[in-house]
């Protein structure tokens, strides 16, 4: 049995991570293809469960095809890298839990800040820093979709979500060794894994780059279903694996910061919700099905309203944060059925509807699971 603890920001970059669209990979090097020792695909699929992550410090390439424009509302960090084209972040893990990643916006850097007791997330513009605290049981074993969307920014490494990804789809998968590759210097063997008949999602299949020697995935490529172009290409482009200096894990806020408290519901557990109560904003989604056909249903957090100004307090234009619901209007298309009425945004790798009254169903499946999904009591 899956274990259902997901963790889902309450704005439009959660929005985006309810879509999964923040999986990476990136494509292999020019150089030819390296010569290694023949191995079963379900063996590389226990190594690459079983590995140790290894400390490293690596730039990340994302290139994206999705059909996204440019959110609206949504400057630098996650939510730019959702437009067409391409981005780069730089990442960081000592291989003990400990992580960071920073992400350039358009007049400065986000960077994310994970101590081991403490998520920090520091907006170098708007000069904002924002800490919430992670739970004693807190780890990576929380459930996701098929592209490990719901994951926080620091774990936007091909590793750890490629790791997701194979826990996630080899049981509902055909799973095959495709070759090898080059990617940022090291030799890797390719993963595929393709979804069985049975499973009903807009993807044709998953690559994954595993490196040969620390089994560690390096990358991974998205197919969908009538294109032999990538949705989705990202990975390492430089990768070092020495251990980082200590310090990259430790965050001060500079002096002049602002510093806020995430909401506590943020990282609320599922565990000590009362049977039967339904699913609201800050905790965790809903999990339908399992597999490729996973579907994630949750409640979209209320908005509070904020006074115009030229730049708010969180740094957005008009003082406003980007809501998930005015998103929607402007990206997706009007559609209603028995569940109600909503708006569907599509991209090739999955979709979400958003429906009138704050429901978010989401996954890499078509309309129709959706709207089952979220119908589901």
């Amino acid at each position: 049995m899956k274990r259902r603890n997901v963790v889902v920001a309450a704005s439009a970059g959660g929005l985006a991570g309810l879509l999964g669209l923040t999986a990476l990979s990136l494509p292999a090097g020019a150089d030819e293809d390296p010569q290694l020792p023949p191995v079963a695909p379900e063996a590389l699929v226990e190594s690459v469960l079983t590995s140790t992550p290894p400390a490293l410090t690596g730039t990340v390439r994302v290139d994206n095809a999705l059909g996204l424009p440019a959110l609206p509302g949504v400057d630098g960090g996650a939510g730019s890298m959702l437009g067409d084209g391409t981005s780069t972040l730089r990442v960081w893990n000592d291989g003990q839990g400990h992580k960071r990643a920073a992400l350039p916006s358009s007049s400065g850097e986000v960077t994310v800040v994970d101590d081991g007791t403490a998520l920090w997330k520091w907006d170098s513009e708007s000069r904002t820093a924002t800490r919430a605290t992670k739970p004693a049981n807190a780890g990576d074993e929380d459930v996701r979709g098929p592209l490990g969307h719901g994951r926080g920014a620091a774990d936007q490494d091909p590793a750890a979500l490629s790791r997701s990804i194979v826990e996630q789809l080899r049981q509902t998968s055909d799973v095959a060794v495709d070759g090898t590759a080059t990617v940022a210097g090291r030799d890797a063997y390719e993963l595929v894994l393709t979804p069985k008949p049975t499973e009903r999602t807009v993807l044709r299949e998953v690559r994954l780059a595993v490196d040969a020697e620390t089994r560690s995935p390096l990358e991974v490529t998205v197919l969908t279903n009538g294109s032999d172009e990538p949705a989705l290409r990202a990975g390492f482009s430089e990768l070092d694996l020495s251990q980082p200096d200590p310090a990259m894990f430790r965050f001060t806020p500079p002096a002049g910061t602002k510093v806020e408290e995430a909401p506590a519901g943020d990282r609320h557990h599922r565990e000590g919700r009362p049977e039967g109560r339904p699913e609201h904003a800050g905790q965790h989604p809903t999990v339908v099905g399992d597999g490729w056909d996973t579907v994630l249903v949750a409640h979209l957090p209320q908005q509070p309203e904020r006074a115009e100004s030229p730049r708010g307090e969180d740094g957005q234009r008009g003082g406003e944060r980007a809501n998930p619901q005015a998103l929607a209007q402007q990206l997706g298309k009007p559609v209603s059925g028995p569940w109600g009425n909503g708006w569907l945004i599509s991209t090739k790798v999955g979709s979400a509807l958003v429906t009138s009254d704050g429901r978010v169903a989401a996954g890499a499946v078509p309309e129709q699971v959706l709207t089952t999904a979220v119908g589901t009591p």
